[in-house]
């Protein structure tokens, strides 16, 4: 018996995503039945997406078929940014140079949404404030708070510098800095779950026993749903900042062994370009 894993219906449809940028409706629905949702739960889900400007569709029922559009490509696309970078972290490929990279900006109260939204993104990225305004993240964030900016028409606000001497109070030594800044818990024990969720899928899918394409489909969108939760609040500090063993290795190692089992048992219906994308990255 596994945990169970509860996957929002929207990230389901992300996951399910071929490499034409297509969703085939039938395959959707057949997962989610698999993953107890209602086709009612569906229904709902692609009607907000395409609402939304997500997803066009054509079709009707299980004959349909959804496109992702431009801006949800483009969304979806620093997702396999960050976890490259932490496959090569965990290979030992990116160390630290010893530079933080500061973001500061003053969206004025006008503009409050703006602000709010840009002040999540920079978190998102793996930024902790220092003060008002002032986020700080040990890895080169640039391009993305920039594009963040300019879609956020905050550009002329923002700020970007580098140091190598941060101190806050009287704290100034990095892995103290790191602890300081980052709720390091917390992001641990997030990590501590996905590997204790991994284990048993991927003895599933090593074993001897025969695994029918959907299975194997809800076996890789259950394993995509936890590593998204495990890696969105990390902000993938260097080893040199963390402490170690850090349980982040561990598990992104575990879920890189399933996603080449799950490669392997591929069948005649491959499996979507996310998978197929994480066992390219994790290998």
């Amino acid at each position: 018996m596994t945990d169970h894993i509860e996957i929002p219906t929207r990230m389901l449809v992300h996951a399910l995503i071929r490499e034409d940028g297509t969703v085939d409706a039938d395959e959707l629905y057949t997962v989610a039945n698999t993953l107890g949702m209602s086709d009612q739960q569906v229904r709902l889900c692609v009607k907000r997406l395409v609402s939304e400007g997500r997803f066009t569709h054509e079709g009707r029922g299980r004959k349909a078929e959804l496109r992702a559009t431009e801006d949800t490509t483009r969304a979806l696309a620093p997702n396999a940014d960050f976890l490259r970078h932490a496959a090569q972290q965990d290979a030992g490929l990116a160390p630290w140079d010893g530079v933080w990279h500061l973001a500061a900006f003053a969206v004025p109260e006008s503009a409050r949404a703006a602000r709010d939204s840009l002040r999540a993104t920079l978190v998102h990225l793996g930024g902790a404030p220092l003060q008002g305004g002032l986020y700080v993240c040990a890895n080169p964030w640039e391009p993305y708070v920039e594009q963040a900016a300019h879609r956020l028409d905050a550009h002329d606000t923002l700020t970007l510098l580098t140091t190598r001497d941060l101190r806050k109070g009287d704290t100034q030594e990095p892995a103290e800095l790191a602890r300081l800044l980052w709720p390091l818990q917390e992001i641990a024990d997030r990590y501590h779950r996905l590997s204790r969720l991994a284990r048993p899928r991927l003895a599933r899918l090593t074993g001897p026993d025969g695994l029918a394409p959907s299975a194997l489909l809800t076996i890789a969108v259950e394993l995509a749903a936890e590593l998204t939760r495990a890696m969105e609040p990390d902000p993938l500090l260097p080893p040199q900042l963390l402490p170690q063993p850090w349980p982040g290795t561990q598990a992104r190692d575990l879920v890189a062994r399933c996603w080449v089992a799950l490669h392997e048992r591929e069948h005649d219906e491959p499996l979507p370009a996310l998978f197929r994308l994480y066992a390219d990255i994790t290998r």
